[in-house]
């Protein structure tokens, strides 16, 4: 097995962890640990893996002498451990090998320190390339509820530790995030969840013996009124010249594209000719990568294809939700709308112009409520989008006023 040494922020100015890496093929994941030891990146040498100017008798050299013999002491230990297992003919697992560099390397004695241990999760998640692993966003979404959990900690001034994260701190964070982050109902659902899928993976790794974490309940979730639009707005929007502002134009096509293949942005906006076959767009769905996703083109996606050539233009999620706003109020969307949250045990309505409600998910929501609204099977419609759970699919439909006016009437004539 080979080894080799990375740093966690190569192109930072400022001192940086070294961390000790290899690659665990029968488990297609790599196994990442820190050495403890910094240095800056640009007094690393990149070819070799280890500190740059060993010679010499300047302070720097005896710095880097000092750090390259710290980084011989894993990779001894590393080729001791491999031939150990290799001469017992025993599989060295990951999990193996991390609990032996614990031991050797005296981690075991730092395990409640809360962080450290987060960031080995994330670590963790960002280096599965199995089938269990998560979407960007997903990852991303761990990353900020570290930040929260870090202020929470120093605002609350309540340290964390694995050990003592009991019902009472669980409360006091939950407090936290309602009353001095104003989270909604389902935001802190989502964390929560998050939260839980941490302490959990910390417990079965043996940092901590504490699982009073399963006690922890999630408030519930709480519908929110969000938009979706019908099929007339979509082709009102799609038929606006845009001509005079090519911005506004290459994000309205883009909107409408996800519009009427129901599709996530991270899918439709990486669309390319190889994705196309035939009168299907055939892609692998980015937030569950075993789905196969395949959606019958129509004529405003196939127009939409043909007019950029089948590379539809590249624009962040974040521009995104930035700009679309910016189209919708450019097409007079301003009337006033109401939208109810729940903060707590309180429900709070809020008044906000339409376009500022509009976002790239949106487009999803539209399309499966057009859909639904053409008495389309559900069954159908989800295997457009993906969807496997009923209850999750059908939160994305939004029937208009006039639709319920309409379904009334044509009950009760």
């Amino acid at each position: 097995m080979n080894f080799t040494y990375k740093l966690k922020e190569p192109k930072s100015e400022k001192e940086t962890l070294i961390y000790f890496r290899s690659y665990f093929l029968n488990e297609n994941k790599n196994f990442i640990y820190s050495t403890g030891e910094k240095i800056i990146p640009s007094e690393w040498d990149f070819d070799n893996r280890q500190p740059n100017d060993l010679n010499g008798r300047t302070k720097r050299a005896e710095n880097h002498r000092s750090i390259k013999k710290q980084l011989d002491r894993y990779s001894s230990f590393f080729t001791e451990i491999v031939n150990r297992y290799k001469n017992i003919n025993e599989d060295l697992t990951l999990d193996i090998l991390r609990q032996r560099f614990n031991e050797e390397f005296k981690k075991i004695q730092s395990k409640d320190d809360f962080f450290r241990i987060y960031d080995e999760f994330i670590e963790e998640k960002e280096n599965d390339f199995s089938g269990n692993a998560i979407s960007n966003s997903t990852l991303k979404r761990y990353k900020c509820n570290k930040t929260l959990l870090e202020d929470f900690e120093k605002k609350a001034k309540h340290k964390l530790t694995l050990g003592k994260f009991d019902e009472k701190t669980f409360n006091k964070f939950l407090k936290f995030c309602v009353e001095n982050r104003e989270h909604s109902a389902n935001t802190v659902h989502r964390n929560i969840g998050l939260l839980k899928t941490f302490l959990l993976w910390a417990f079965n790794k043996k940092y901590s013996f504490n699982n009073s974490f399963v006690n922890f309940k999630k408030p519930p979730k709480f519908r929110t009124d969000e938009i979706a639009l019908n099929i007339e707005q979509v082709e009102e929007i799609y038929a606006h010249d845009f001509s005079k502002n090519k911005k506004f134009e290459r994000v309205r096509d883009l909107f409408v594209f996800g519009c009427v293949t129901g599709m996530r942005f991270g899918n439709y906006s990486t669309i390319s000719k190889n994705d196309v076959q035939g009168d299907f767009i055939r892609v692998i769905d980015l937030k569950s990568k075993s789905k196969n996703l395949s959606i019958p083109l129509n004529n405003i996606s196939k127009s939409i294809l043909e007019k950029y050539e089948y590379q539809l233009p590249n624009i962040s999620n974040q521009k995104m939700n930035e700009y679309i706003k910016e189209v919708f109020k450019e097409l007079k969307f301003t009337d006033e709308i109401k939208k109810t949250m729940k903060y707590g045990d309180q429900l709070v309505e809020i008044n906000s112009e339409f376009y500022k409600r509009i976002s790239s998910h949106t487009a999803r929501r539209s399309f499966i409520t057009i859909m639904k609204n053409k008495r389309v099977p559900d069954k159908v419609i989800m295997s457009y989008t993906g969807h496997t759970s009923l209850e999750v699919f059908n939160a994305y439909y939004r029937p208009s006023e006039d639709d319920k006016v309409s379904y009334m009437n044509e009950v009760f004539k």
